[in-house]
């Protein structure tokens, strides 16, 4: 099965979808652009799409909704959880400023103090 992201007009993702492998096929072999074809198909020649891969061996991460595609990178990147956090540039994942501890308790992110507090 392939997976396939609708995104909108900013390139947020707005619903993702399954695609037959049998789908996306040109010739006997797997193709993107096939998949979009059959996307159009079915839901309208004006909108736009882009394959996901649920293991995230494509795009770095797998589309969600919400997510914006960056053509640039050719990624999928969620949605900022905090203003302090960036960008991970190889993950294209959003990092806390300072690690969370590692001794085995839980924590929860505080944006106020932009630090990891027990609980």
């Amino acid at each position: 099965m392939a997976h396939f992201a609708q995104l909108d007009e900013n390139n947020v993702v707005t619903q993702v979808i399954v695609v037959s492998n049998n789908d996306c096929l040109i010739g006997g072999v797997e193709s993107e652009e096939a998949g979009i074809v059959f996307c159009k198909t079915l839901f309208g020649v004006t909108t736009k799409w882009k394959q996901t891969s649920y293991n995230g061996n494509m795009r770095k991460n797998y589309a969600g909704i919400g997510y914006t595609y960056d053509a640039g990178r050719d990624a999928f990147i969620p949605v900022k959880p905090y203003a302090s956090w960036v960008l991970n540039e190889d993950t294209c994942r959003w990092d806390a400023p300072t690690a969370m501890p590692t001794d085995g308790k839980k924590y929860q992110w505080d944006e106020t103090t932009t630090s990891w507090v027990e609980g």
